[in-house]
C-alpha cells in the first residue's frame, strides 16, 4: 500500500509497514483456479486393508482413495520453498512460526481510518482459508488518527506479515515467484492488499527497502486489481510504476483467483491467473529512481485496510457492508529449478 511521500516515510515498520506508499500512483490450483481470461486487458492507474489370517496378499479396493498426501504444491519449473494452505482448526490464530500482527490504527502512512488488531475477531482460519474482517463491531474500544481527528476508531481489521525476527522465525526470499490464491471483497473504502517489503526497512526505511505490491484492489471497482513497485526517487521521493488488470467479465470478490509475481535481477513480472499483464525492468526506470528489488529478500504482508476521504480508495459509504472479510487459500513461493 501506499505512503504518501507527504508523511514521515514508514515511521515505526517493524510495526508500520506502507502498503503503497505512492506518488506515481494516485494514492495507494498454481495454474487456473477460475479461468485464465484470455480477453483480459491492462488498465492504466497464484485404509489400507488389514491383512488377513492367512498369508495370502490381499487386494486392495479400488473404492478405497489413497491416504491425503496434502495439498500439491508443484509447479512445472520451479521449486516450492515455502508456503502456509492456512489448513487449522476453525477459530484459530494464523500460524505465529510464520506470521506477526500489526497492530495500531494511527493511518498507516495512507490515511487509514481501521485500527489493526491481533485478536480473533479480525484473523482466523477458517475452512482452511485465511479470513481477514474489518468491522464496526468493537471498534470505538480503540484510538485511532481518523485522518486527522484523533478519537475513537470506526473500524478494526487484521494486517500479518512474514517478517522474520520479529516475534516469528518468519519468511523472507530473494528472487523467485510469489503466490497466493485470494477470494478478495467489494465495496466502497475496502482496499484488500497482498503485498511485499524488503527486510532491510529497519536499516534503510521505506521506500530504499523497496515495495512490491503483488495485488491491491479499490472495492468500489472490485473487477481490476493493480500491480505496482514502488523505490526511491531523487531527493527522497517514492516512484512507483505499475498497472492494472482488469476481468473480462465478473468480480474479483466473486471466487478465487490466483495472484502472483515472479521475480529476477532487474526484473518483476505480474501475473493474474497464469497470465501475465506487467513487466516492471530497471532498465525502464528513470535516471532519478533508484531500483530496490535486487540482492536482498522480501517478506510478504496481508492485510484488509479501510480508506478514508483522503485515501485512494476514499471512505465507506452507506452502500459499504460490514463485516468486510478476505479470504486466502494459501501463499505459496518457489524458486526458479
Amino acid at each position: 500500500m501506499n505512503l504518501r511521500t507527504s508523511l514521515p516515510l514508514c515511521t515505526m515498520f517493524l510495526s508500520v509497514a506502507c502498503l503503497h506508499c505512492s506518488s506515481a500512483a494516485p494514492k495507494v490450483a498454481p495454474g487456473v483456479d477460475a479461468g485464465s481470461p484470455d480477453a483480459s486487458k491492462p488498465v492504466d492507474a497464484s485404509p489400507t486393508h488389514e491383512a488377513s489370517a492367512s498369508d495370502a496378499p490381499q487386494q486392495k479396493d479400488a473404492a478405497t482413495p489413497p491416504p491425503d498426501a496434502g495439498p500439491d504444491t508443484s509447479l512445472p519449473g520451479w521449486k516450492h520453498t515455502w508456503s502456509d494452505e492456512f489448513e487449522g482448526a476453525d477459530g484459530a490464530a494464523p500460524n505465529p512460526v510464520y506470521w506477526t500482527h500489526d497492530v495500531g490504527g494511527d493511518g498507516w502512512g495512507n490515511d487509514e481510518l481501521e485500527y489493526y488488531t491481533d485478536g480473533a475477531a479480525n484473523t482466523y482460519l477458517e475452512a482452511g482459508n485465511l479470513v481477514i474482517v474489518a468491522t464496526t463491531d468493537g471498534a470505538s474500544a480503540y484510538s485511532c488518527a481518523n485522518d486527522g481527528s484523533p478519537g475513537p476508531c470506526q473500524y478494526t481489521s487484521g494486517r500479518i506479515r512474514t517478517q522474520p525476527g520479529s516475534g516469528a522465525v518468519g519468511f523472507a526470499q530473494t528472487y523467485g515467484r510469489v503466490e497466493a490464491r485470494m477470494k478478495i471483497v467489494a465495496g466502497q473504502g475496502l482496499w484488500p492488499a497482498f503485498w511485499m517489503l524488503g527486510t532491510n526497512i529497519t536499516t534503510v526505511n521505506w521506500p530504499a527497502c523497496g515495495e512490491i505490491d503483488v495485488m491491491e484492489s479499490l472495492g468500489e471497482a472490485p473487477s481490476t486489481v493493480y500491480g505496482h513497485l514502488h523505490m526511491t526517487e531523487s531527493g527522497g521521493g517514492n516512484y512507483g510504476p505499475g498497472t492494472g488488470y482488469t476481468l473480462p467479465t465478473g468480480s474479483f470478490a466473486d471466487d478465487f483467483h490466483v495472484f502472483a509475481i515472479e521475480w529476477q535481477m532487474g526484473e518483476v513480472d505480474f501475473f493474474v491467473d497464469g497470465t501475465m499483464y506487467d513487466s516492471l525492468l530497471e532498465s525502464g526506470d528513470p535516471s532519478d529512481a533508484t531500483w530496490a528489488f535486487d540482492g536482498h529478500p522480501f517478506f510478504i504482508v496481508l492485510n484488509l485496510a479501510v480508506g478514508s476521504k483522503d485515501s485512494w480508495p476514499g471512505a465507506p459509504d452507506s452502500t459499504t457492508v460490514f463485516p468486510a472479510k478476505v479470504y486466502v487459500d494459501y501463499v505459496r513461493a518457489y524458486e526458479k529449478e
